[in-house]
């Protein structure tokens, strides 16, 4: 399996999350803007996600991929985690993601796509 670490992405990120001390994770914790290098992210409640997550997170700012959705898939819970399919924000690839809730400011995302390219990194709550 190829391994490759991006600084700051998961995700979405995305299904081998290593676990952290973090926090249980509920979808409501994903509303608002999220930093994650140079892209910016809007999570907010939908009923528009093509996937019937009911969730939409969409690239607002970023060098390309504006108005892409990420949540591909609906969010199931798993432990203290969430689980599904995340869109990365710079290539637009699918990961299988888990995302950890570190804090209420802090979502570490950790994932693979089915190709065995694998992500991790951290999505920081825009202020």
């Amino acid at each position: 399996m190829k391994r490759i670490i991006i600084s700051g992405f998961a995700t979405l990120g995305i299904a081998c999350f290593v676990a952290t001390t973090g926090e249980a994770a509920e979808l409501k914790d994903m509303l608002g803007k999220w930093k994650w290098t140079d892209y910016t992210t809007e999570v907010k409640e939908c009923t528009t996600n093509p996937a019937g997550a009911g969730y939409c997170a969409t690239v607002i700012d970023g060098p390309k991929n504006k108005g892409m959705e990420m949540i591909r898939s609906k969010l199931d819970k798993q432990g203290a985690d969430l689980v599904g399919k995340i869109a990365h924000p710079a290539t637009g690839e699918i990961y299988q993601t888990k995302l950890t809730l570190k804090n209420a400011d802090t979502w570490t995302l950790d994932g693979c796509t089915d190709t065995g390219v694998c992500a991790k990194g951290d999505f920081v709550r825009v202020k």
